[in-house]
């Protein structure tokens, strides 16, 4: 009885644990490397108070190089550039302005993604040579509200208490290349 007990007690608190997951806008692979090619796999998990979404609007983080969406069956997707603060240098050319925004939108109510049904928006890009926290803020638009998952903590990256936290990753430093002889 002490086992089927524990069993219970361990799967409340797994299904509390994925309840909380699915809450918040994530990305699927919430680590990187410096330096690398990334795919953000953007995971919606609801809608906006049981309504549809019928929008998303990424703000790619600076330092985020080249992003490109990926096409999305039944949504319009497209990318706005801006001048970039600093320039960087891709396949030796200067890139002065830079992809600084995403979009999707629904093309109909049809294709809206219902509120008790999940769904992923990707693009992707080149990261940064330097590690650290990036944060993805996202506006979800639904046919009523909107939530904008746009707060960062005030420090360190512990998105534990904000209501509407931006998507974290972390980039990691490139593991340290060894030479042989």
């Amino acid at each position: 009885m002490r086992h089927l007990l524990s069993l219970t007690a361990a799967s409340l608190v797994l299904s509390t644990l994925v309840t909380c997951a699915q809450a918040h806008v994530v990305l699927s692979e919430p680590k990187a490397i410096a330096g690398s090619y990334y795919k953000a796999t953007l995971r919606v998990g609801h809608g906006c108070n049981g309504s549809s979404t019928h929008s998303l609007v990424v703000q790619v983080p600076a330092g985020f190089q080249g992003a490109k969406p990926q096409p999305k069956f039944g949504w319009t997707v497209a990318a706005r550039k801006a001048k970039l603060a600093t320039p960087y240098n891709s396949h030796g050319k200067t890139v002065i302005d830079d992809v600084v925004e995403l979009r999707w939108v629904a093309v109909s109510k049809e294709a809206a993604l219902p509120d008790d049904q999940f769904d992923e928006f990707a693009f992707m890009g080149r990261l940064p040579d330097g590690a650290g926290p990036m944060w993805v803020k996202i506006l979800q638009t639904c046919e009523s509200g909107q939530n904008d998952w746009s707060e960062i903590p005030a420090n360190g990256t512990s998105t534990r208490g904000l209501k509407l936290p931006a998507a974290l990753l972390d980039v990691q430093p490139a593991p340290a290349h060894e030479h042989h002889h």
